[in-house]
């Protein structure tokens, strides 16, 4: 069984129903009114370019009897950017004929991009349009700093604080991203081609910090709605790859996101404060976290109040990042029901990683997260759950990292909820298997393990498990918890762990079965 995740005027995805993590049970070919597109594929989300639009496609696969019937979007006009006079040879400035195709595209258009790289300056999408970058061909981003005009943190409107750029959680001025939109709806971003913001050739990564003026994002959406993302490749980018910011209802399908390791602060993809984000069959190579839910810090939390809320990842793959899931350690609006399903992790220092701290306030709350029928491969430490992470200027302070008893709850501790790890296996571990450390004034509610299973590199090298102050190297050993109210494990076993399974400290219950 199969179904329709999205489909635009010349493109569609699809999801084969089943329980296997990102790879398909078995290699399969697609059909498209009875005939073969393509060669085999293997994993579970696949998709359709250069379809028709307001046409009736009939696909099936070869793995079962199911098809799906569907029509694609009908169109009022498409705009070849080359016809306006764009040149695509990756040396000239496409940047007006790009921004004037886009300006110009009535409600219902496509946009394309074909047969070259446009080399353009931060662009601007506008709402109710289809943005088409085929196969070959890329959106270029010019390499000049001084081409990205500086963006204020904040604006006043009619006396209303109005955030129009932010770095890491608070309001900051920033360089504008290379493609943006601001209040804008209905927009799909398709093809199979590249946006490469090509910071590998720019000085972006060279002076990643202290600058008065942050880096741009590859994507910025500030207060966006139904916003698209199919097929398209994002890569090289001057800092986080795809940053949406209080915006809702949002998909990323079939995307794949690309940094060189070394690339800093170049996350995958970090929605903050942002309500019903579907990111399904997407892979992610990255030089820092691969996915990063955010809602900001103390100031966003308590001005704000918008939590990261509804969102779903399923069948993805994350590589060679930081981390593979994070929340935080920007979290002080909340991140709430959040749902990371079949998945595989390969190659990441942590697979989940949760990072908060004192001061993040008591808005801050993370509860109703669940991740289930994982599969991690050489993930050095597959769970961290970190409450004291020295983050920011005062990270390494005694505030942040005091176990001093008497501590009091205030109104800058966050809350940490109910986790639900089931039906996880993860092999060739080397630090530890999880690393669960909550605040003394204020437990981990619950952490639930459930069938899963931990297998450790006879090679491996230590590790620190978590960022925070006076933590030690761990290499193969198990699960540390400290400061949690109820611990469940249920089935869960170890291979090749040194000294103890489960390392307990200050447990207020646990349930072993």
């Amino acid at each position: 069984m199969f179904k329709l995740l999205f489909k635009s005027g010349t493109t569609a995805c699809f999801e084969l129903k089943n329980k296997r993590p990102y790879y398909s049970p078995a290699k399969y070919r697609v059909l498209v009114n009875g005939a073969v597109v393509g060669g085999d594929r293997d994993t579970n989300v696949f998709s359709l370019f250069d379809l028709t639009p307001d046409t009736e496609y009939v696909v099936s696969t070869t793995v079962d009897a199911n098809t799906v019937k569907f029509r694609t979007d009908s169109e009022t006009e498409v705009i070849d950017v080359k016809a306006l006079g764009a040149k695509g040879d990756g040396v000239s400035d496409d940047t007006y004929y790009v921004q004037m195709a886009i300006d110009k595209c009535p409600a219902g258009g496509r946009v394309t991009l074909d047969g070259g790289d446009f080399l353009v300056r931060p662009i601007v999408l506008k709402s109710d349009i289809t943005f088409e970058i085929k196969k070959g061909a890329s959106l270029l981003g010019d390499t000049v700093e001084e081409h990205y005009p500086y963006v204020p943190a904040r604006l006043l409107n009619n006396g209303k604080e109005v955030v129009t750029a932010s770095w890491e959680g608070l309001p900051y001025d920033c360089h504008q991203s290379f493609v943006s939109a601001y209040k804008q709806r209905n927009i799909k971003v398709v093809g199979e081609g590249a946006i490469n913001g090509n910071a590998d050739n720019s000085t972006w990564w060279a002076t990643p910090k202290g600058r008065a003026v942050a880096r741009p994002r590859l994507l910025f959406l500030n207060r966006c709605k139904n916003v698209y993302f199919h097929g398209v490749t994002c890569k090289n980018s001057a800092s986080w790859n795809l940053h949406p910011f209080f915006s809702q209802d949002l998909g990323f399908y079939d995307l794949k996101i690309q940094n060189p390791y070394t690339g800093p602060n170049t996350d995958g993809l970090d929605p903050e404060s942002c309500d019903k984000v579907d990111i399904v069959g997407c892979q992610f190579s990255v030089g820092d976290d691969c996915c990063a839910i955010k809602s900001g810090k103390l100031y966003m939390g308590k001005t704000y109040k918008t939590p990261a809320n509804r969102h779903t990842l399923r069948n993805d793959l994350f590589c060679d990042g930081h981390g593979a899931i994070v929340l935080g350690s920007e979290m002080s609006g909340g991140v709430t029901n959040l749902s990371v399903c079949q998945c595989v992790f390969k190659h990441t220092d942590r697979g989940l990683r949760i990072k908060s701290r004192r001061g993040r306030g008591k808005d801050g709350i993370i509860d109703g997260v669940l991740f289930e029928n994982i599969k991690m491969e050489n993930v050095i430490t597959p769970l961290v759950i970190n409450m004291y992470y020295f983050c920011d200027p005062d990270g390494h302070t005694e505030y942040v990292w005091s176990r001093d008893p008497a501590t009091p709850v205030d109104d800058g501790t966050p809350y940490l909820g109910k986790f639900t790890f089931k039906d996880i296996d993860c092999v060739d571990c080397e630090c530890m298997a999880g690393y669960f450390d909550g605040l003394v004034e204020q437990p981990i509610k619950e952490i639930v393990l459930e069938n899963v299973s931990f297998h450790f590199k006879e090679d491996a090298k230590p590790f620190k498990p978590a960022m925070l102050e006076n933590v030690r190297d761990f290499c193969k050993e198990g699960l540390y918890a400290d400061n949690v109210e109820h611990l469940v494990l249920k089935n869960v076993t170890f291979d090749g762990v040194v000294g103890e399974k489960v390392i307990k400290r200050n447990i207020g219950n646990i349930t072993e079965e």
